[in-house]
């Protein structure tokens, strides 16, 4: 039971910092942070065309979260840790800035610290990102 209540204290600590502000307008939005359901290896995909940012309307996590006109002004950013062996894990947005040529997105992976009771199982932690301009993106 103590390895389920720390699992969810866990999710609800790092779901609590869905958006940050960059001056008076958000540069970039959480859309989803979730332990599971991301693919088996890490990687970072930038999607800026129509096409295939509409994909992601399809996953219900997401529908609610996007309107048709974020798709031609908005880029999307999927960030994904890969395969994990235990609960604990996540995969986040450090910082973003936004420069005069480009958006510069920081990744902040997280790990259950060793003293922390995780469940044993197989996780993929994933996160989507709205990201509040066309500019280049590049990711640290």
């Amino acid at each position: 039971m103590k390895k389920i209540v720390s699992a969810l204290v866990v999710f609800v600590l790092i779901s609590c910092g869905a958006k940050k502000t960059a001056g008076s307008a958000a540069l970039y939005e959480v859309l989803t942070e979730q332990s599971s359901g991301g693919g088996n290896i890490k990687f970072f995909e930038i999607l800026t065309e129509p096409n295939e940012i509409k994909m992601l309307q399809n996953d219900p996590l997401l529908a609610d979260k996007m309107k048709d006109a974020d798709i031609n002004n908005y880029n999307y950013v999927i960030l994904n840790m890969g395969e994990k062996n235990t609960s604990g894990y996540s995969i986040g947005v450090e910082k973003v800035e936004e420069t005069d040529k480009n958006i510069i997105i920081t990744v902040k992976e997280n790990s259950p610290s060793p003293d922390t009771m995780v469940m044993q199982m197989i996780s993929y932690p994933y996160t989507v990102v709205k990201v509040h301009s066309k500019k280049e993106i590049i990711i640290k």
